[in-house]
């Protein structure tokens, strides 16, 4: 039994350009024309998954993909940071930001951890990997980052040299056992 799973991550919105903490913000205007979009080669597709945040649905919605909303796959809860810039917290708090920084168990914001987000995301990966097929889960640049941590299994501090963009892919392949990320070739 072979299963895929293809990331998908939100298309941009105005906190990402901003270097804000997101709240349930859309994406921007651009990002909902069809013809500006990239081209996604998925293939068949079994079943399909989306945050339910705003602007995933959007992405899920203006890529073509019937999805259904699924809790575990929602952005990390910033609490009191929602909206707010990083260039603003490192002026008015920059203790804390380094900490949360440094410390994926440290909420400073009151929200949730990043290793929060992490279990939460190995846990519903955990339930997938028997799934067999070609599953679609778009999300957030956190989940996605906090997946390819469970996958490769190395450290925390790994999450910050991950960067996953607006539309971004990440493929992985299960063969019921464990997952492992994949990366296709070029298309022809």
């Amino acid at each position: 039994m072979k299963a895929r799973l293809s990331w998908i991550c939100h298309g941009p919105t105005q906190a990402n350009r901003k270097g804000c903490f997101p709240d349930d913000e859309p994406l921007e205007a651009k990002a909902l024309q069809r013809d500006d979009l990239p081209s996604f080669r998925l293939g068949a597709v079994d079943r399909i998954w989306t945050s339910p945040a705003l602007r995933a649905r959007q992405t899920a919605t203006v890529l073509g993909l019937d999805a259904s909303p699924e809790l575990a796959l929602r952005e990390c809860d910033y609490g009191n940071w929602r909206g707010r810039s990083l260039t603003e917290l490192h002026d008015s708090d920059p203790g804390s930001l380094a900490l949360w920084m440094t410390d994926l168990s440290a909420a400073p914001h009151g929200g949730e951890s990043l290793s929060a987000v992490a279990g939460r995301v190995a846990e519903w990966m955990g339930h997938r990997i028997g799934d067999a097929g070609h599953t679609v889960a778009v999300t957030h640049a956190t989940v996605i980052r906090a997946a390819i941590l469970h996958v490769l299994q190395v450290p925390p501090a790994a999450f910050w040299a991950i960067d996953i963009e607006p539309f971004g892919i990440v493929e992985m392949t299960s063969d019921g056992r464990r997952w492992q990320l994949r990366f296709p070739k070029m298309p022809a």
